[in-house]
């Protein structure tokens, strides 16, 4: 960790220590559980692709996040695939916010490469802290309209009691009265063209605020994509989960064009984590529907602050 600290303050070397074998079979275990999580939650296990390369595998901050781009971008392709088979994947949708994102995302991985690895790192802390809140939030919020959708179905159950008990006298009323025309369908009333004005706006705000964390961080940003795709595009939880993986997909691609030609990646060691982090997609994917994903994302929310709060403790005396 000391060995760690120490490549993060001073930001670079001009060869990058060799890894021990012993650390290398350490991290692969970090790639499932990336790989796990992309799979299950569309998003959040790739926040642990930076602290993992670093601390683990003694990468610089800047040769892991953009060695992270591999990992999480190989990650999401493995699900993606499984989603799509499923029919979970909306794939204009998809290919439309990732393209609207690439501007953040050539911003935000220029400015990562001239920016302090030791200021890069006390970010990427925030980064994960602020990554827990919202799913922890996104976690209660999501367990209260369980209780309401529960407590509205018993609701309608106790009304549909009480009208059975009722229905031979009512019956026998209706039966002698006059039967009444139906209503025509309403037609439901057009978009006003500033509302549609709206959507576009944050729709577009969105997908390059997730860019730009993508080429920043080296994250895929599903933590925001997934939420952003339910609320403004109104796509349905595992129908969103599936088309965040092709917008991460696109994401990391475009980030990791813009890095080609920095150097210094180790080839062999992302290929093995990212080789985890597929396979732990696929195990992901086929775990989504039997685990609670809100007791995942607590759990994973737990993990994430005590990182964060350890990076911070070891990254801010160093500014």
């Amino acid at each position: 960790m000391a060995r760690a600290a120490r490549r993060v303050a001073t930001g670079a070397a001009d060869e990058p220590p060799p890894v021990m074998p012993l650390l290398a079979w350490a991290a692969l275990p970090c790639g499932l559980v990336i790989g796990l999580l992309l799979g299950a939650l569309g998003g959040g296990g790739s926040i642990l692709a930076v602290p993992a390369l670093v601390y683990l595998l003694h990468q610089t901050p800047h040769e892991a996040t953009a060695g992270a781009l591999v990992v999480v971008g190989i990650g999401a392709a493995s699900g993606l695939a499984c989603h799509a088979r499923a029919g979970r994947v909306r794939w204009a949708a998809g290919a439309a916010f990732g393209g609207l994102g690439t501007a953040g995302t050539f911003l935000g991985s220029r400015w990562s490469a001239s920016l302090n690895p030791t200021v890069l790192m006390t970010a990427f802390a925030g980064l994960m802290l602020a990554v827990a809140a919202v799913m922890l939030v996104r976690t209660w919020r999501e367990r209260t309209r369980e209780r309401d959708r529960e407590r509205e179905r018993e609701r309608n159950q106790e009304r549909d009691r009480e009208k059975a008990c009722a229905g031979h006298a009512a019956q026998s009323a209706t039966s002698k009265a006059p039967p009444t025309a139906p209503k025509p369908p309403s037609r439901p009333r057009s978009r006003l063209p500033a509302a549609r004005l709206v959507a576009a706006l944050r729709i577009g705000v969105t997908a390059t605020a997730v860019g730009l964390l993508t080429g920043f961080f080296g994250v895929g940003g599903g933590f925001v994509v997934v939420p952003a795709l339910t609320l403004v595009l109104g796509l349905e939880m595992p129908v969103a989960i599936g088309t965040s993986l092709l917008v991460i997909l696109v994401n990391s691609g475009t980030a990791f064009a813009t890095r080609a030609g920095a150097g210094g990646l180790d080839w062999p060691l992302l290929a093995s984590f990212a080789a985890c982090a597929a396979l732990g997609s696929w195990l992901g994917n086929r775990l989504a529907a039997r685990l609670r994903p809100q007791a995942l994302s607590t759990a994973f929310a737990s993990l994430v602050t005590v990182l964060a709060v350890s990076m911070a403790v070891t990254s801010i005396p160093r500014l």
